[in-house]
């Protein structure tokens, strides 16, 4: 163990910290010292969105002194850009072991700083802590939450007074003032309890009526209120709203799978809570096939993502990927507004430069302006608050299950996302069709797209610099083709520019810095490179595409098309 190491152990051992966390550290000495050492070797980093991290004892680790100050750090920064008049701050948490003490450390550190702070009474989803930012008139906000992760983790996401995650300048100075807290003793705990009111129903009772306010087609899911639904909240939020917002819409036939209902850190049935994987969404699979139901939704711990299961044109049960979910979303918001003649001639709508180009042919061929920002969904509201005035924003979303529907949230919300998918399932029956019809049509009309995620983990000291080293391979050295189709451009994100490697031609993208590249290939093909910030990981995104001529070839099509994904990946020995 090093010396900086040693010398943080003995600073928590010596210091203002309670004999809990003392003792803690006393047993990880005798029976863990190999924990110990992970504990301590670093600080858990406060990066542009906050912290996340393993529970437990010590500087790398989520624990009431990591939390207390950070927002210390957060609080100077607020009193620094607003010195005058009152600053108001809303906290909310999720299910998650500890969630509910880190928030109450947050609103207590934050009050005794003389900020007023709005905490929720209980556990409430993430864009609800959003909406409650911008409805209560806040400059800030927090919600205690490590998303999708593993039952160990948990985290601290920063928001800004437009109800969204922190964008530059805010992000960095944050840190900035996070990094100057270099002792517990700078941390003011407590003292301000009288600058804290507890919120509750009436947030969600606003709230509820604001996503009422999206639909559109009411008198549609009137007619099919018995719409068959089985959802799932995996243990987590959605299970506060998610039912009430389906009850107002209008939904009669709603069926929560019990086993996952009631709220547990532990998340007690699956391995990762996350939507995204089958695994967690095979009990509600299961009872959507017991039900013979019309779709099938789940929600992660903080209900800001969303999975989707409907019955294919076979009459089988699948899971549809995030890309599939957001370009019927996208459509169906653009389509349903103009039959009903409600779309606006400024209509817009925010997609991401990792998420299937499909949403751009759709908004194209509907004359809707379509907007593509970077990875995550501060970079759709920050884009939403430029255009604010200028353009009407409908929708925005991304690949990674999340979509932002109505300018009122602003970070992806899963608890909209639901009762419009059901929207959208209720449209489709009325026709006498499914989710699945719906998404072929679209096939026919806009181009067969098929997308595909791998995330490669470099373990070890040397990850980080192998994830580099091979970003820096691609860069200096870009593939002349990929699965022999030619490479005829390459979008390098942190140089922000893009070239013609036929005409040699070059031009500025105008979009922040950040550490994506992107190879277009002469058939279509899409292949990103993206590694974390954060992790010793990096995701590749593959986008491929086709004509399809007729429902009939549906299958022989789309087994075209995740073959050519396969080579992809073989190809560039990626498998």
């Amino acid at each position: 163990m090093n010396t900086v190491t040693t010398e943080k152990i003995n600073t928590w051992l010596n210091g203002s910290y309670d004999a809990e966390t003392k003792n803690a550290i006393q047993k990880l000495q005798v029976e863990n010292p190999t924990e110990l050492e992970d504990s301590f070797y670093r600080n858990l980093e406060f990066g542009t969105g906050g912290l996340r991290g393993i529970m437990g004892v010590g500087t790398n680790r989520m624990n009431k002194y990591t939390v207390g100050m950070a927002t210390q750090g957060f609080a100077n920064y607020l009193k620094k850009v607003y010195p005058e008049g009152e600053v108001r701050v809303a906290i909310a948490h999720d299910c998650r072991n500890n969630s509910r003490f880190f928030a109450e450390t947050t609103a207590n550190v934050f009050a005794a700083n003389g900020i007023q702070v709005f905490l929720f009474e209980a556990l409430r989803p993430t864009p609800e802590l959003s909406y409650a930012i911008r409805t209560l008139d806040c400059k800030a906000g927090v919600v205690c939450t490590a998303s999708h992760n593993p039952k160990e983790y948990n985290g601290y996401k920063a928001y800004w007074d437009d109800g969204a995650q922190l964008v530059p300048p805010h992000d960095k100075n944050v840190i900035k003032e996070v990094e100057l807290i270099n002792s517990v003793d700078d941390v003011k705990w407590s003292g301000g309890e009288a600058n804290i009111t507890i919120i509750g129903e009436a947030i969600d009772d606003e709230y509820i009526k604001m996503v009422k306010g999206l639909s559109v087609y009411p008198e549609i899911i009137a007619k099919q209120h018995d719409l068959k639904i089985v959802y799932t909240p995996i243990h987590g939020t959605g299970i506060m709203l998610v039912p009430k917002t389906l009850a107002a819409f209008g939904f009669t036939n709603v069926h929560v799978v019990e086993e996952q209902a009631t709220p547990n850190g532990n998340f007690p049935t699956v391995i990762y809570p996350n939507p995204e994987e089958t695994e967690t969404m095979s009990m509600g699979l299961a009872k959507a096939k017991t039900l013979d139901a019309d779709i099938l939704l789940g929600t992660d711990p903080d209900a800001d993502r969303v999975g989707v299961g409907v019955k294919n044109h076979k009459g089988e049960w699948v899971l549809m990927n995030g890309n599939q979910t957001a370009v019927l979303a996208f459509a169906y918001m653009i389509e349903a507004r103009k039959s009903k003649g409600i779309a606006q001639p400024n209509d817009m709508v925010i997609s991401t430069i990792v998420t299937t180009d499909m949403i751009n042919e759709v908004a194209k061929q509907n004359d809707v302006a379509c907007y593509n920002v970077l990875t995550g969904f501060k970079w759709i509201a920050s884009l939403l608050k430029e255009k604010e005035g200028s353009e009407n924003y409908i929708i925005g979303g991304e690949e990674s299950f999340g979509l932002m529907i109505g300018d009122k949230v602003r970070d992806k919300d899963a608890v909209s996302a639901v009762a419009l998918l059901c929207e959208m399932a209720a449209v489709e029956k009325e026709k006498g069709s499914s989710l699945f019809d719906k998404l072929i049509e679209m096939y026919l009309q806009y181009g067969f797209y098929l997308e595909s995620l791998i995330s490669i983990t470099k373990k070890g000291m040397n990850g980080q610099k192998e994830i580099a080293d091979m970003m820096q391979n691609y860069r200096s050295n870009p593939p002349a083709e990929i699965n022999g189709s030619k490479v005829c451009e390459v979008l390098d994100y942190e140089l922000q520019i893009g070239k013609d490697l036929e005409s040699g031609e070059s031009w500025t993208i105008d979009l922040p810095k950040s550490n994506v590249l992107q190879f277009i290939t002469e058939d279509g093909s899409k292949i990103s490179a993206r590694p974390s910030g954060t992790e010793p990981k990096i995701k590749f995104y593959f986008s491929v595409n086709t004509k399809l001529n007729n429902k009939e070839e549906f299958d022989a099509k789309y087994a075209v098309l995740e073959n050519r994904i396969a080579a992809i990946k073989e190809d560039m020995q990626l498998n």
